[in-house]
């Protein structure tokens, strides 16, 4: 998603769950899941047989118990739960990111049409044993990363989970929603060369969620494909001033045109672009050339980012939208109905159009 954490501790349901009705607990193999270990050390350590280390023992038994081993599992809660787990760990406010707090709102609203509350937990709670306990139907997860802690906790719960973004390592009966993001980096980039941009850069490279690799993939090869040298600037949640740039700036080859992946990226490239003296169009001041002419000192800028504050700006920032808001309906609903019926309709993808909102900042001087 284009929305990292200001700083680390980077469009668009899945599905496993059980039955609509109570259900038994956690088998022996969802406990060596869990504890990864085997199911035979599972049994050994629950039965106080084999040769097993105390320590192995203590903890199969601890996971064992956090996952209600021999307890029977109790009424639905009428709750949803939904976690951000890309930087699961980490204490930074996603709250306070356009992208997830527009999702957010749409997702309880849509949690409450279909009688459900939803309850967020906090980025910093992912590396903790909450996740086996948490009382709840199903869960959201948001921008799920390989490896996933809080992913492998409910799996062997067997909670109904539903993805935002496409998860690392989909099970065959995962379902996810997501937009298309190879369609939409393409159409940014053709709007780019159609406003005269020669020599494209893409801010991006922080995240380890599929959103960030699907766009760099989709970027290398329009690039491949029209004979063009990628350039891959990174992106660092702390640069405010756009650091990253200053050598690309300088340098002979320099970009005419940036297409930032995450949410500040487009203030960075303004920073950056304001003390290398390159003008993005719709700015104050003189017209400047175009791009694709040599000697120009115009820059174009398309930022993927939800913030209304890109719009107001001068310059006005042409904005991709993930349309977080059809995201969170759409996934809220998957998940209603895998918790009631027990298995998903159609597992796989559901799309989501993203929107491509063109402002001055990426359009050529004789068109703003």
């Amino acid at each position: 998603m284009p929305a990292p954490p200001p700083a680390p501790g980077s469009s668009s349901g899945s599905s496993s769950g059980p039955s609509s009705g109570p259900a038994s607990g956690p088998t022996l193999a969802d406990i060596a899941r869990a504890a990864e270990v085997s199911t035979a050390t599972v049994s050994h350590a629950l039965n106080g047989t084999g040769r097993l280390g105390e320590s192995t023992r203590r903890r199969v038994r601890e996971v064992a118990g956090a996952l209600g081993y021999g307890a029977r599992r109790g009424p639905r809660t009428r709750s949803l739960g939904v976690a951000v787990t890309t930087y699961a760990g980490d204490a930074w406010d996603f709250v306070g990111i356009a992208y997830f707090s527009r999702l957010l709102t749409a997702a309880t609203s849509a949690a409450h049409a279909h009688g459900y509350a939803l309850t967020t937990l906090p980025a910093d709670r992912g590396a903790e044993p909450l996740w086996h306990t948490l009382a709840v139907d199903g869960m959201l997860l948001l921008d799920s990363p390989a490896g996933d802690p809080v992913l492998r906790a409910l799996r062997a719960r067997g909670l109904p989970v539903v993805f935002d973004g496409r998860p690392p390592d989909p099970w065959p009966g995962d379902v996810w929603v997501d937009n298309d993001h190879t369609a939409t980096t393409r159409e940014v980039l053709d709007h780019l060369a159609a406003s005269g941009a020669r020599r494209i850069a893409l801010h991006a490279g922080y995240g380890r969620e599929f959103y960030t690799g699907a766009v760099t993939s989709a970027y290398e090869q329009w690039c491949a494909e029209r004979g063009r040298a990628p350039l891959l600037v990174p992106f660092d949640p702390e640069d405010t001033a756009g650091r990253a740039f200053d050598s690309a700036f300088a340098g002979p080859d320099r970009p005419d045109a940036v297409y930032c992946v995450y949410d500040p990226g487009g203030r960075q490239v303004l920073a950056a672009a304001a003390r290398h003296g390159l003008r993005i169009p719709g700015a104050p001041g003189p017209r400047t050339g175009a791009p694709g002419i040599p000697g120009h000192d115009g820059l174009l800028l398309v930022c993927a980012s939800e913030d209304p504050a890109y719009a107001e700006a001068e310059p006005a920032v042409t904005t991709v939208t993930l349309n977080p808001e059809r995201i969170a309906a759409s996934a809220v609903s998957v998940l209603v109905n895998l918790i009631e019926s027990g298995h998903a309709e159609s597992p796989g993808q559901r799309t989501v159009p993203a929107g491509l909102r063109v402002r001055a900042s990426s359009l050529p001087p004789d068109m703003y």
